[in-house]
């Protein structure tokens, strides 16, 4: 008989971006190979912040669908959540609380008709893990939580959350779910061992992935350039991800006026997020004929638009370069693309880039730093910095091989077993 897989998540398909990309190709992939998948999650609503078609005349209730894969078909729960069209500290908190309560109704009407025999809950946010182990409970199943971001250092280095007591209930609940859950896992070096070092047990390394047949180089970028409106002696600098007040990404702008007097140089920003109309204005503000904003780019077009660029922009703050792993890294890997990086020595990003010299590294926060970065990366020969980066997708992100590698560990036998190797 095939295993039953539940995952419990807000973010799933068809968000194009982030976690609910990734959420949804893992539950395709496993659904391809023989396991009989559902989940639990709410309607699409990131990066836009709202509700997306053709799902929004719903949004207030529950609806239950299949997706139809290769022969196999995923049943999808669909609960509500609150989304706020402007997130921010507070909001994001009743966001999830909403959804922890709406899934909770759902999963008690499951507890009699249905049996799992793996829950993988993600956080964010981590209180689906509190649910991963009423599951447990309830069905006997075996729970794989899975750390996308270490959402409580985050809230608390982000200054998100101050309150010294609820930090400690919110770490000592999470401390919980780590002892109860069979398999902890993380999506990158860095997070594993932090991770590692408070849950006090063996986390796997389990990547987010790339598709590596789906992304790859092209290397006409002058024609690329112009399809895109550009001249094909444009210097590209591209940002393309969610577009968040957290992230910093006001620098962009910053460098884009130092740097104007390279002419050549255009700064593409290119996403969707509540931030976005701020960088529009603050564009404007700055008299920024360099800066062009680009809506989320069809997936049919994604390829040759990430490779029309000469530099990809990975914006972190200094806090957080050890809290998450940008997914939007693994695609840039994967086109060979020559990614300039913001993360401070020591933290895990940092160490990924040195050890297999896949991009160009500069102090987080720095803007001088990050302008000498650009001009190195636009006027050096960086050729073996994105071969480099291809190889290193092919070889550790292919999504065939981070896919067998977490079936072999968590799903072929239920003993605990190692962490994943790199």
């Amino acid at each position: 008989m095939n295993k039953k897989i539940l995952l419990i998540s807000y973010n799933f398909s068809p968000e194009p971006t982030g976690i609910g990309k990734y959420n949804g190709e893992m539950m395709e992939w496993l659904a391809k190979n023989g396991y009989e998948c559902s989940v639990l999650t709410t309607y699409p609503y990131y990066p836009y912040w709202k509700v997306q078609e053709p799902y929004r005349s719903n949004r207030f209730g529950y609806k239950t669908e299949k997706l139809l894969t290769s022969g196999s078909n995923i049943t999808v729960y669909r609960c509500p959540q609150y989304v706020p069209s402007v997130p921010s500290g507070l909001k994001r908190i009743l966001q999830e609380i909403s959804f922890f309560i709406s899934c909770s109704f759902k999963l008690l009407s499951l507890f009699g008709n249905k049996k799992f025999d793996l829950v993988i809950t993600v956080a964010p946010s981590f209180l689906m893990g509190v649910l991963g182990v009423l599951c447990k409970r309830v069905w006997k199943a075996k729970l794989l939580y899975h750390i996308q971001d270490l959402q409580i250092e985050a809230a608390r280095d982000l200054k998100m959350i101050k309150s010294p007591s609820l930090l400690n209930a919110l770490f000592k609940l999470e401390k919980f779910i780590f002892k109860k859950a069979d398999h902890v896992s993380s999506i990158s070096e860095g997070m594993v061992s932090k991770i590692q070092a408070k849950a006090e047990k063996e986390v796997l390394f389990f990547p987010n992935w790339a598709d590596t047949s789906l992304f790859y180089p092209i290397a006409d970028k002058q024609q690329l350039k112009k399809e895109f409106g550009f001249a094909e002696t444009n210097k590209i600098i591209l940002y393309s991800g969610g577009i968040g007040e957290k992230q910093g990404l006001e620098s962009i702008l910053y460098a884009a006026r130092d740097l104007r007097k390279y002419s050549d140089l255009k700064f593409v920003i290119c996403g969707s997020g509540p931030y976005k109309s701020h960088l529009k204005g603050m564009a404007q503000n700055l008299h920024l004929d360099n800066v062009i904003f680009y809506p989320l780019q069809p997936i049919e077009k994604f390829n040759q638009f990430l490779n029309m660029a000469d530099v990809h922009l990975v914006i972190q703050k200094a806090n957080a370069s050890d809290l998450v792993m940008p997914s939007k890294l693994t695609t840039i890997l994967a086109v060979g693309g020559l990614a300039l990086i913001t993360a401070n020595e020591g933290s895990g990003l940092y160490a990924l880039s040195k050890k297999y010299d896949l991009s160009i590294v500069v102090d987080a926060e720095n803007q001088e730093a990050l302008n000498r970065g650009l001009l190195q990366a636009i006027m050096n020969d960086n050729d073996g910095i994105t071969k480099n980066a291809r190889a290193y997708a092919e070889r550790h992100l292919s999504i065939d091989n981070v896919m067998r590698d977490f079936e072999n560990a968590v799903l072929t036998q239920y003993s605990e077993v190692p962490a994943l190797t790199v």
